[in-house]
Parts: C-alpha cells; sequence; structure tokens
C-alpha cells in the first residue's frame, strides 16, 4: 500500500463530506503547544511530540484537527457550518508501539446550535452509510451521562472536580472512587501526614519544585478530604451501574431510565439520548442493534464531552478505523465569550485501505 493510493483514498472519503456540504479547511503541521496544554495538561506530552520554536515557544506536531478547526470556527465562522479536512497527524504510541505514530485522517465537523441531536445523528449516519461495504462493527456511548452522573453525586465540590477531571482515565477515576467511598484504605504515609498536628513544622529540606505554599495547601486538601468522610456506598452502585451499561440503544434505553429513578441528575442526558435514538431511527439507522457502551469513549481525546462512536474492524489489535463525538464544551473553552453545539469524526483511509486487501 503506498502513500500515494492512500491519498487517493483520502481524498475520495473527503469527496463524500463535500458532497454532504462541508467546506474544506487546512490546518498548519506544527500547532502552539499552549492550547493543547491549557486543555489537557501535561498528560498530553505522552501522547503527542512537542519541540521548542525560537519564534513561537513550545509547538506540537498536530496530533488531530479537531481543536485548531474549532478554534478556526470560533474565530470567523458563521452558523451553521459544516468542516471537512484530510491531511496527517501524529500520536507518540508508547502504548501501542505496534501502532503507526504518523498517519493520515479525513474528518467531518458540524458546528450547529438548530437541533443537536439531528447532527448527532447526521453525522453518525454518513460515516455508517460510508463505511457499510466494509464490514465495520459500530459502537456508540455517550459520556454526557457520566458527566451528568458525577455532577449530581452528594459529595464536595472539590471531589466532584477531581472525579470530573478524570472521566478519562477509567483506572484513575477508580481509585478515586474508591477512596472517596473508603474501600480504599488511607496510605501509611498520609495516615502519618494528617496525624501531625504541624506537618510543615522543623527543619524539613525542600525537595523538589514546589513551593512551601503548595504544599501547604496540599496537606490542607487532604485534611478537608478526611474531614469529609466517605461517599455513600450506594452512589458509587448506582455509578458502577451506570458504567456496566452495554447493550443495544434500544434496550440500554430501558435501562439509563431504571437508573434515572434513583439517579436524577442524569434524568436529562438520557432523554437526550432517546432523542438521539429517534434521530437515527429517522435516517435510517437500526436502534434495535445498534452497541451502546456507557464507558465507551472514555480513553480518547478529553473533548468529547456527549455523544461518542467508533467504528471497528474485526482486528482486535486494530486501533478504531472511525471516530468521532460532540464537543460542546470544547468550544466554550475556546470560543472567548462564545460557544456553539458541535460534532464530528474522522476516518483513517489507511485502514480502509487494509481492509480493501491493498497491499
Amino acid at each position: 500500500m503506498s502513500l500515494t493510493q492512500t491519498k487517493a483514498k483520502a481524498a475520495e472519503v473527503r469527496a463524500v463530506f463535500e458532497q454532504a456540504g462541508a467546506q474544506v479547511v487546512d490546518c498548519a503541521v506544527l500547532q502552539s503547544a499552549e492550547t493543547l496544554l491549557d486543555l489537557y495538561g501535561e498528560d498530553i506530552r505522552t501522547r503527542a511530540y512537542v519541540t521548542p520554536d525560537p519564534m513561537r515557544g513550545e509547538v506540537m506536531l498536530r496530533p488531530d484537527f479537531t481543536v485548531p478547526v474549532v478554534q478556526m470556527h470560533m474565530e470567523q465562522g458563521a452558523e451553521p457550518a459544516r468542516y471537512t479536512y484530510s491531511g496527517e497527524v501524529f500520536r507518540r504510541q508508547e502504548e501501542h508501539p505496534e501502532r503507526a505514530s504518523e498517519y493520515l485522517q479525513v474528518g467531518y465537523e458540524v458546528f450547529d446550535r438548530t437541533d443537536p441531536e439531528a447532527a448527532d445523528a447526521e453525522v453518525f449516519a454518513l460515516f455508517a452509510n460510508y463505511l457499510a461495504p466494509y464490514g465495520t462493527r459500530a459502537v456508540t456511548g455517550d459520556i454526557g451521562i457520566l458527566t451528568a452522573a458525577v455532577a449530581g453525586l452528594k459529595a464536595s465540590d472539590r471531589r466532584r472536580a477531581a472525579l470530573m477531571r478524570h472521566i478519562w482515565r477509567p483506572r484513575r477515576f477508580r481509585a478515586l472512587l474508591d477512596r472517596f467511598s473508603g474501600r480504599l484504605a488511607v496510605p501509611v504515609t498520609r495516615k502519618a501526614l494528617l496525624e501531625l498536628d504541624d506537618p510543615m513544622a522543623g527543619a524539613v529540606p525542600m525537595i523538589g519544585l514546589r513551593s512551601h505554599a503548595e504544599i501547604s495547601s496540599r496537606v490542607d486538601a487532604l485534611h478537608a478530604d478526611a474531614a469529609e468522610g466517605p461517599l455513600a456506598e450506594e452512589q458509587v452502585l448506582l455509578i458502577e451501574a451506570l458504567l456496566k451499561v452495554s447493550e443495544t440503544c434500544e434496550y440500554a434505553l430501558e435501562q439509563l431510565r431504571d437508573l434515572a429513578v434513583d439517579m436524577p441528575a442524569i434524568s436529562e442526558a438520557v432523554e437526550r439520548f432517546a432523542r438521539r435514538c429517534d434521530a437515527l431511527r429517522a435516517r435510517g439507522v437500526d436502534v434495535t442493534t445498534l452497541e451502546f457502551e456507557a464507558s465507551y469513549g472514555r480513553s480518547s481525546m478529553e473533548y468529547y464531552d456527549g455523544f461518542v462512536f467508533g467504528f471497528l474492524s474485526a482486528r482486535a489489535d486494530w486501533p478504531a478505523v472511525a471516530t468521532g463525538g460532540r464537543y460542546d464544551a470544547l468550544t466554550r473553552q475556546l470560543g472567548k465569550g462564545s460557544e456553539i453545539p458541535a460534532v464530528g469524526g474522522v476516518v483513517r483511509p489507511g485502514l480502509l485501505m487494509q481492509l480493501e486487501g491493498v497491499q
């Protein structure tokens, strides 16, 4: 499979998106690292290639197109708008060294406040129709239901914020849930620290980069957390039940509505899911067979905050052939006072070529 063939496939996919009404846009290969670091913190360094630039400070090889497309739209875009693009993206693959660190990506993005659930269905159906001949398996989810559940917990703002921050890091989220509920024992060193009358007293040498004030603030936070007491077990069990929902959309909706009786904070998000199901049906998608996993999308880029989807091949060792989702919060973060509902997705033409058996 040559680069020329892959680019031809990318052009074919982009043409499909153009026919759907998208305007072709492009983004620089080198992006300011500051924006992504502000959005996602230092963790982004483990997934992207960052290098210093004498004129611009730190820059990053484009890890995807969504963030720069959102920046472009929020600065100068009209409403509603649909965009498509194609080009190389660069991802460090420390956990999956067998996967390509540079590959072509073709995307379709919709900025439209008229009917968000209809826009979700539009994007998904466009991808599903194009990918139908490739035999991929579609999986959907909704990060918005989980964030609503966390926001509704009877806990301190600090605990809710910590859980919200780690929704996209499932193991860390699980560890926090166990610690806040008392299932996880307090480490011996932390317990000893909390028992001291004044942990900062004495001639303790300052080692590392944290200041005296930062260390003191952290100790105060640990005391506040210890004083709060454990998260109620019934709340933890409801979160666990939510994360285990894995069914077809039709049956998943029934389960989620049952959970909403005891977890009213998710009711609005669940009804958005119901409206999305109706919009998908109107687009010809069979929601009686479409898979829904409440945990799907939690290891993707953190900008997804609602509907998420992926199209998977039969190869368990492959990444998804196509992925996408809703990222309303990202437009709010980059909009400098304005925002607009937005949803989109990307296809990897190189994987499509392999599915076609092109050598």
